[in-house]
């Protein structure tokens, strides 16, 4: 017999399936944080399929999510925003293993200050977003999810200003043609990453007003 917390809309599944996509997304970034700290310590880098199974998860998890709209008639959620942060979660990982794979085959050596601010930037839009889908569960206001929400649009703010400095700095560079093109590609992905987080925090807030 179903039960009427189902029969409502107030089966935990969704917000389970949320969350740990918001988890899986943080763990990314931690990932490249620390594919970036070893290669700077000139010690042996991180296998690329560490840094691919938080994506294979992610992936994973909204296969879970889509088998499970098909098959609920009330969700706690509009399914459309259900779908909509689901996928915008996946992209975090997604864009995270292209940043590694890239960095995998540079051959020059990273500039550590520029990247290391960049991957501090974008972990903390990774754990602001994280912070932010876990209010959805309790139903949450503007007022208490505010503060992380203040946090990922300064991260964002930041990574930009951040990105055109180092940019700024490689024009004025003595690097040479080719370097200087792969690594403002590879500013430009972190600086994207970012951007996917913030664009899983505004669907986030957009949900929040929608139910408040």
């Amino acid at each position: 017999m179903l039960s009427l917390k189902k029969l409502f809309g107030k089966d935990e599944k969704f917000f389970d399936l949320l969350e740990a996509g918001a988890a899986e997304a943080r763990a990314s970034v931690a990932l490249l944080a620390r594919h970036l700290q070893v290669l700077s310590e000139g010690r042996e880098p991180l296998s690329l399929d560490d840094v691919a199974q938080s994506r294979r998860n992610e992936k994973r998890i909204r296969h879970f999510m889509t088998e499970e709209l098909s098959r609920t008639f009330v969700t706690p959620l509009e399914r459309e925003d259900i779908e909509a942060l689901s996928f915008a979660l996946y992209r975090i990982p997604k864009a995270v293993e292209k940043i590694v794979e890239r960095i995998s085959i540079y051959p020059g050596k990273l500039p550590d200050a520029g990247f290391k601010r960049q991957a501090e930037l974008l972990n903390s839009a990774a754990e602001a977003v994280e912070f932010m889908v876990k209010q959805l569960r309790k139903g949450t206001t503007m007022e208490k999810i505010r503060p992380a929400s203040d946090r990922l649009q300064h991260a964002e703010g930041e990574a930009d200003k951040v990105m055109l400095l180092m940019l700024k700095e490689l024009y004025n560079g003595p690097t040479d043609a080719k370097h200087l093109v792969i690594l403002q590609e590879l500013y430009e992905m972190v600086e994207r990453a970012v951007d996917r987080c913030r664009n899983a925090g505004s669907i986030v807030v957009e949900i929040v007003l929608k139910h408040s």
